[in-house]
């Protein structure tokens, strides 16, 4: 079982290149990133993706904004941020030339740079790579960065209730308890809805969940 501890292994780009070519084939990840872009709303103009990695979710997210034949202007302002130097370069490779999007480069263990509001903050399997007392820190953070209305969508790795059932987990995506992520500081779905209400969220739930994958959604009223 993962503990939790400060280790981080995503400054090597080779522990960032070995989840690049794995994030695709991940089993109903779609499944989870098509049940959260039904939580963006429409009128959306800014976005904050934590943890961006590659920017395939804000990708996601800024497609389903500006559909094509949409009458948006695509003028939808974007902040993506990673520390993986392999993840920055394969986030700046993929919206290039996008005057729209900002990359920082900030690692989440620290207090998030000062940012302007935003309408929808989303982070996609990262912050399950911070120790606990951060991660809730991280998640009142979020909901002051939030303009009111604002929504936060959290695709993440949870905690299994069991030993056996985050065995037969890692064995479902490949992995071995022996090859799992130290980096990996799981937490119980349930603690992290109760922590989201607690800071102030409202309409707190879990929307979809596979085993230990699940989307945690809140908003800020």
């Amino acid at each position: 079982m993962t503990t939790n501890t400060p280790v981080n292994l995503w400054t090597s780009s080779g522990h960032a290149s070995d989840y690049l070519g794995r994030a695709a084939s991940i089993p109903h990840r779609t499944e989870g990133e098509s049940t959260l872009l039904e939580f963006v709303p429409a009128q959306t103009r800014r976005i904050l993706d934590l943890g961006t990695g590659d920017g395939r979710l804000l990708a996601l997210v800024k497609a389903h904004l500006t559909p094509p034949g949409s009458d948006s202007d695509g003028k939808i302002e974007s902040v993506a941020i990673d520390f993986s130097p392999a993840m920055l370069e394969a986030v700046g490779k993929r919206f290039a030339g996008d005057s729209f999007v900002t990359i920082v480069t900030h690692n989440l263990d620290h207090s998030l740079p000062a940012l302007d509001n935003f309408d929808v903050v989303v982070s996609s399997f990262a912050i399950h790579h911070l120790v606990h007392e951060r991660k809730r820190v991280l998640y009142g953070e979020i909901h002051s960065l939030l303009n009111p209305g604002g929504v936060f969508c959290n695709l993440e790795h949870v905690a299994s209730p069991t030993a056996r059932l985050h065995e037969e987990f890692l064995y479902s995506i490949g992995y071995t308890p022996e090859t799992e992520d130290p980096s990996n500081k799981l937490l119980d779905l349930e603690t992290q809805l109760r922590w989201l209400r607690e800071i102030g969220f409202i309409d707190v739930d879990c929307h979809w969940k596979w085993r230990e994958l699940a989307l945690l959604v809140g908003h800020r009223s």
